[in-house]
């Protein structure tokens, strides 16, 4: 598609591997209708929750066909551009575009701290070979490079620029970007924990991590925010936080899809160099599951 809404709740979804380590495509169609049948409004393939990093080149090609595919037009296919090379990042993107790549998440350089002068630089680069509208990522906390308001304001010129996931932990950063680019980018949340704060601020959107494992309730939180029912929605995020909490930390990947395996939407597998929660880490988070589903409000 020309064009792309970005609004709503975009799933940053986990791949799935199989017990022999290679890609499970027959558990993520399984899983892509479980997302898309509770109205999910679009879907990001390898992001950080998607275990980017660990994946080569041609598995990375092989999930962009396999999504187009398989999703053929419902919603958005968003891919993650995430190299560690501008070359890299290019060849991906222009890939990615001709194999049914609907739009991109562009993180800044991996694997490098780049200056501001750099940092702009791969963006422009890398947006030209994009050919599709683009969410600019940015994760301080989690990659070493903050991609500041003033930042985003020098690059409104570049048209593909449309969207923001603004991860930096920092809700104030949403009324600086709105105060410095006006309505230029659609905003979206970044962070679980933080799904109430931003969309009070004015987002958007939200690229969600629990989303793959509890969709409607996700969904449901979503529509309150965004028709302004903060009364109800505050009880359903109260409710929801100690789950959303999982969504931080150097483990969110393994914590995140094991409540896939305890919601049973999923397995806990994970690529090295990750390894699965030790025994006390998985016990928590079996706790904190359990606890939500004891004391689930409905919906």
């Amino acid at each position: 598609m020309d064009t792309l809404s970005w609004r709503g709740v975009f799933p940053a979804l986990t791949t799935k591997f199989t017990p022999a380590d290679a890609l499970d495509f027959d558990a993520m169609a399984a899983h892509l209708e479980f997302q898309l049948d509770a109205g999910v409004h679009g879907v990001i393939i390898m992001g950080s929750l998607g275990e980017n990093a660990t994946l080569d080149a041609d598995e990375k090609r092989a999930m962009v066909d396999f999504f187009a595919d398989a999703i053929d037009g419902r919603v958005p296919l968003v891919v993650t551009i995430a190299e560690a090379g501008t070359r890299e990042a290019c060849r991906l993107a222009e890939d990615a575009a001709e194999r049914g790549a609907d739009g991109f998440m562009l993180l800044p350089p991996m694997r490098y701290a780049s200056s501001r002068r750099e940092t702009l630089a791969w963006f422009r680069a890398v947006g030209a070979a994009c050919q599709r509208p683009v969410m600019l990522y940015n994760n301080p906390v989690a990659y070493g490079t903050d991609v500041r308001p003033e930042d985003f304001e020098a690059l409104a010129d570049v048209p593909v620029f449309q969207a923001i996931k603004e991860s930096s932990m920092d809700t104030r950063r949403i009324a600086d970007i709105r105060r410095r680019c006006g309505e230029r980018y659609a905003l979206f949340c970044g962070v679980d924990d933080l799904a109430f704060e931003c969309f009070a601020l004015g987002a958007v959107g939200w690229v969600a991590g629990l989303v793959v494992a509890l969709p409607r309730e996700v969904m449901r939180l979503h529509d309150l925010m965004r028709a302004g029912h903060w009364a109800e929605a505050r009880a359903l995020y109260d409710w929801f936080l100690p789950l959303l909490h999982l969504d931080v930390g150097d483990q969110f990947v393994q914590q995140i899809k094991l409540v896939e395996e305890l919601a049973g939407v999923g397995s806990a597998r994970v690529r090295a160099p990750r390894l699965e929660l030790d025994a006390p880490a998985a016990e928590r988070v079996r706790r904190v599951f359990q606890a939500a589903m004891d004391s689930h409000p409905g919906l």
